[in-house]
């Protein structure tokens, strides 16, 4: 635990001070190639940085937050085109390009969801810690769907905590991270409307609309889901510390294909009217997402334990955070 505080005070450091350096080089040099040449070094170091951690989910974090998300926005402030501006403060900007936020314009703002819809996620989140302790006995596609609960209410949690970082100590206004995806009507409504919407929000303006103005529509959906496939095995190295196979990525390239194969059928049946109700619908795009998570997403996290790992480590957070509550709580005498 004291290791990787200290790697985590010494990563804060660092990243906090590259993006002061790509504040000020980016003040010193017009959009385009000659700027984007002064924000490679940054762009090439944050790459190592997760290196620096020991536990599956500080490497984990640290390589969607640093090595994704910042490094896509620093692409973008190359050519002016993302969230992240020369002229804003330092105190708006270092949350903005290390945090996984954006500003919301101030016509679209909404008031933040009550603090009773993150409460009910804990608690869910917890419940599901319990039943780890049994999953020795649980079947194999049993432990994979409470593997994808785990990962969304986990995200929700702690983009959550995220945002509320940024929004408590700057007062900033946030896009939410995620819209109901146990909703989702289709494959394009869970990706590009309702899952990880920071990531839709940087793939968008860095990938999808390039693309999409040179080669149409299609070709920008494809780019899309290949540079995602290709971050996700970056994440899960990041994670297992074991060499790429690929399947994540083929999981990500399906799901591009039958997002085109969706596409092009609601056209031919009209566009619009092309409904069905929500509840069978909800329920196909969801089985299709965790039986393919199923074939190709899983696999190489639990081939060599990287699971087990993750799991003995909330075990260990959890009772270090319990020791130390009942320690205040023993110093108080209310225990």
């Amino acid at each position: 635990m004291e290791g990787e505080t200290e790697a985590l005070l010494k990563v804060s450091a660092i990243s906090s001070a590259f993006m002061a350096f790509s504040r000020f080089s980016a003040a010193k040099f017009p959009p385009g190639f000659c700027r984007l040449l002064s924000l490679l070094p940054v762009i090439s170091a944050l790459f190592f940085l997760p290196l620096c951690f020991s536990s599956v989910h500080l490497r984990g974090i640290s390589g969607f937050f640093l090595c994704w998300l910042a490094v896509f926005k620093l692409l973008l402030l190359s050519f002016a085109a993302g969230p992240l501006s020369p002229s804003l403060p330092f105190h708006y900007f270092l949350p903005l390009a290390l945090l996984p936020v954006n500003l919301r314009p101030a016509a679209n703002r909404r008031k933040p969801l009550h603090l009773l819809h993150t409460a009910v996620k804990a608690v869910l989140f917890c419940t599901l810690l319990s039943f780890y302790s049994y999953r020795e006995r649980f079947p194999f596609f049993l432990l994979v769907l409470l593997y994808c609960c785990h990962i969304y209410l986990s995200l929700e949690l702690l983009l959550a905590a995220a945002a509320f970082l940024a929004g408590g100590v700057l007062g900033l206004h946030l896009e939410p991270q995620f819209d109901a995806p146990y909703r989702s009507t289709s494959l394009q409504d869970f990706w590009g409307r309702r899952w990880n919407l920071m990531v839709t929000a940087v793939l968008r303006p860095s990938v999808y609309n390039p693309v999409r103005r040179r080669w149409g529509a299609a070709a920008g959906v494809l780019a899309t889901f290949l540079v995602s496939g290709v971050m996700h095995e970056l994440m899960y190295f990041y994670m297992t510390l074991a060499l790429p196979t690929g399947e994540v990525l083929c999981f990500f390239l399906l799901h591009g294909l039958c997002t085109l194969v969706e596409m092009r059928v609601k056209k031919a049946a009209g566009g619009r009217q092309w409904r069905l109700h929500p509840a069978p619908a909800a329920t196909a795009t969801l089985v299709f997402v965790a039986a393919t998570a199923f074939w190709l997403f899983f696999p190489p996290l639990l081939r060599n334990g990287t699971d087990q790992r993750a799991l003995e480590e909330l075990e260990a957070m959890i009772g270090f955070l319990k020791g130390s509550s009942d320690a205040i709580l023993g110093s108080f005498g209310l225990l």
